[in-house]
């Protein structure tokens, strides 16, 4: 037992010594002390800069500049005069064979258009093709390779993510505005057909729209395309497309100079979720046709005004806005299952899609 005793007095001096260390050592470097949050350990902060993912994206984002010939009809001597409009937007360099993205209300009705590219150099586009119910145009130049932004996963993404917005606000080229993601998935705005729009607080200004939402890696997730309102009061709500609606418009254009969807002819309402649980339904799925067109896919398939319509091909319907983009990521000919509720039963339809017009 005495000779324990020495062994025993160094342990517990060297316990001491340590223990007076790690306090030194964090008292002087707090940083090196993991953060405690509701009892969970933070260990990965945010960066102090997101100058890497400007380095990243920046280089591959244009400014636009249109004119457009339009009738004055101001002109006080009723001469029939036209006047020159100016207008300023953004696209993106999607590939490096010189594909550029932007909006369809950038570039729609234009004269003229007119490139600057990060580096400098200025040269008209030839406008390869639009869609306006996306609200987006495709853009070609012949410029030798260029460097393309890296495409991210707009699926992926959840409110609250740091996202950077690129552009040329008011001919303000190379202009940066950083902010989170609000919101994904919005629609019903009556902005255009097909909304799936990321909602962001990044300031977005005119010139920002076509123009790239990025990530905090400096990958595209959106193209930038308006604003809610520029009234007094209103501000922090801005709306970009998403990038995997995007790619597909852009593959399509580029196959076949537009965009071909499936359309199967009829003409839906929400209902709510009282609605659908007095009907004996699940609640969060259901749509009501309103009507069916003459001689459309849905009337040859026996639909008709007032069924609810539960699934197309086995995928349960949403919302209105769901519906229709089911419906359009269909081939025209393609033949589709429907299941409904009629008179308080169901039933399914098989319909054979058409060409949306």
């Amino acid at each position: 037992m005495a000779r324990l005793k020495p062994v025993l007095i160094f342990l517990m001096q060297s316990v001491v010594v340590g223990l007076a260390a790690a306090f030194v050592v964090v008292l002087v470097q707090p940083q090196l002390l993991p953060a405690i949050d509701g009892g969970r350990s933070i260990g990965d902060r945010p960066p102090a800069s997101y100058a890497d993912a400007v380095d990243i994206s920046a280089p591959a984002v244009a400014s636009v500049y249109t004119r457009r010939v339009v009738a004055d009809e101001d002109a006080a001597d009723g001469s029939g005069r036209f006047r020159v409009n100016t207008g300023v937007g953004s696209a993106v360099v999607i590939d490096a064979d010189g594909y550029l993205v932007t909006n369809y209300h950038v570039v729609v009705d234009a004269d003229e258009i007119r490139l600057q590219l990060s580096d400098g150099r200025f040269t008209n586009p030839v406008l390869v093709g639009v869609d306006p119910e996306t609200d987006l145009a495709l853009l070609k130049v012949d410029l030798g390779t260029l460097q393309p932004i890296p495409l991210g996963r707009s699926d992926q993404l959840r409110m609250g993510d740091i996202v950077l917005a690129i552009g040329n606000p008011y001919g303000l080229t190379k202009t940066v505005t950083q902010g989170i993601v609000s919101a994904t998935g919005r629609g019903a705005l009556g902005l255009v057909t097909f909304e799936n729009f990321i909602q962001t607080d990044a300031a977005i200004n005119a010139g920002n729209s076509g123009g790239a939402l990025v990530n905090a890696n400096g990958q595209l997730v959106g193209i930038n395309t308006m604003v809610l309102a520029q009234d007094v009061g209103t501000e922090g709500i801005g709306f970009a497309i998403p990038v995997d609606l995007v790619r597909g418009v852009v593959d399509a254009i580029k196959k076949d100079g537009r965009v071909i969807r499936g359309w199967i002819g009829m003409q839906t309402e929400e209902l709510s979720r009282a609605e659908l649980t007095e009907l004996g339904l699940d609640p969060n799925i259901g749509i009501v046709l309103s009507s069916v067109f003459e001689n459309g896919p849905a009337a040859l398939a026996g639909l008709r005004g007032g069924d609810v319509i539960l699934a197309i091909d086995d995928e349960p319907i949403l919302s209105r806005q769901h519906a229709l983009l089911i419906a359009a990521r269909l081939n025209p000919g393609e033949q589709v299952e429907i299941e409904g509720w009629r008179d308080g039963q169901r039933f399914r339809a098989t319909l054979t899609v058409t060409e949306r017009r």
